[in-house]
C-alpha cells in the first residue's frame, strides 16, 4: 500500500516537500552559531553557575566542595543582601516611569520635527554612543554639590541644590538622572511607534472636538502600548541589573566612605565574587535575582493582557 500511495503523489508535492526540508536544514546551518553560542556561554554557564551556588568553591584550585543550599539559606542572613535588594527595587521603581517619560517625550519632538529631521535624531542618539566610563566622569563635576554645574544653574533661580552624591536620600535620583542620559534605544523604539499611528484618527478625532490630550490618552496610548510594554520590560530587567552607574559612581575606588543607599545588588554581587572571591554566595545571588526578574516579568505580563493593544487582536 505505501508503494502504490507513492506512486499516485503529485511530483509537485515532492518538490515541495524537497524544498522545504533543504529551506528547513539551511535555516538551521544559518542560526547554529547562536545556538551553539547560546548553549555553550548562557545554558552551559547557568548550569555551571547552579552547581557552584550549592559548593563552595575555591578559584585558585578549582576545586568544588557541596554545601548544599547553605549559601542560599546565607542570602537570609546577611543584612546587606535585603538592603541592596531593597534600594535596587526601589531605583527600579524610581527609574523605569522616568525613562519611559522622557524617551516618549523626546520621542515625540522628534516625530515634529520637518527639516533637520535627521540632523536632531544623530544628537539625540549621540549620548547612547559614549562611553560609560566617560558619562560617570562628567556626571561627577555635574552632580558635585559644591562646585557642580547643575547646582550652580539652580542658585541663579535662589535654589540651593542637595549633595547629590553624599545625601543618601539623593543617591538614587542622581542614578536616574545618568541613566536619563542614555535613554536613546528607547526613544528609538517611541518613534518608530509613533510613526506607525494613522494620521487618520487624529484628523477624525479633531472633528469630534478632541484635544492633544484627549488625542494622547484615546489614540496615541493605546496605539503604541505594545512599545510601552515592550520598553517597560526592558528597562525593568536592566534596572534590576544595574551596576556600571553605581559603581563608577560610588564605588570604585574600593572605600567603605560610600552611603548605603548606593548600595545595588549588582554591586553587592560583584563584591562578593571578585573582592571576597566568595563565588558560590555571590552565585547564589545571581540565582536568587533570576527568579526574581522572572516572577515580576511573569507579572508584567500577566498585566499587559488587559491594556496592551495588538493591531488585528480580536479581544
Amino acid at each position: 500500500m505505501t508503494q502504490t500511495r507513492s506512486q499516485h503523489t503529485p511530483v509537485s508535492e515532492i518538490r515541495v516537500r524537497t524544498y522545504n526540508k533543504r529551506e528547513a536544514i539551511a535555516g538551521y546551518l544559518f542560526i547554529s552559531p547562536w545556538i551553539i553560542g547560546f548553549l555553550v556561554f548562557t545554558a552551559g554557564a547557568m548550569g555551571y553557575s547552579l552547581a557552584i551556588s550549592m559548593s563552595d568553591y575555591n578559584l585558585a584550585t578549582g576545586e568544588i566542595a557541596p554545601t548544599g543550599f547553605d549559601n542560599y539559606a546565607g542570602l537570609f542572613e546577611d543584612p546587606k543582601v535585603a538592603l541592596s535588594l531593597g534600594n535596587t527595587l526601589f531605583y527600579a521603581i524610581l527609574a523605569v516611569p522616568f525613562e519611559i517619560a522622557f524617551a516618549l517625550l523626546l520621542a515625540f519632538v522628534l516625530n515634529r520635527v520637518g527639516r533637520g529631521a535627521g540632523f536632531f535624531r544623530t544628537v539625540f542618539y549621540l549620548p547612547r554612543m559614549t562611553p560609560t566610563v566617560a558619562t560617570a566622569a562628567m556626571f561627577l563635576l555635574l552632580l558635585n554639590g559644591n562646585t557642580g554645574a547643575i547646582n550652580q544653574f539652580l542658585r541663579i533661580f535662589g535654589i540651593e541644590g542637595p549633595q547629590w552624591l553624599i545625601d543618601p536620600d539623593w543617591v538614587k535620583p542622581s542614578i536616574v538622572l545618568m541613566t536619563l542620559w542614555g535613554v536613546a534605544g528607547t526613544m528609538v523604539i517611541f518613534l518608530a511607534a509613533l510613526k506607525n499611528v494613522p494620521v487618520e484618527l487624529y484628523e477624525v478625532s479633531a472633528l469630534d472636538g478632541a484635544g492633544p490630550v484627549r488625542q494622547f490618552f484615546s489614540i496615541t496610548v493605546p496605539m503604541i502600548s505594545g512599545a510601552i510594554f515592550f520598553n517597560v520590560i526592558v528597562l525593568t530587567i536592566a534596572a534590576l541589573q544595574v551596576f556600571d552607574q553605581a559603581y563608577l559612581l560610588f564605588w570604585r575606588d574600593q572605600t567603605n566612605a560610600s552611603p548605603e543607599s548606593s548600595l545595588f545588588y549588582g554591586v553587592y554581587l560583584f563584591q562578593q565574587a571578585f573582592r571576597q572571591f566568595n563565588f558560590g554566595f555571590a552565585a547564589a545571588m545571581a540565582w536568587l535575582l533570576f527568579v526574581i526578574i522572572l516572577l515580576i516579568t511573569l507579572v508584567q505580563v500577566k498585566v499587559s493582557n488587559r491594556f496592551v493593544y495588538y493591531e488585528g487582536d480580536n479581544r
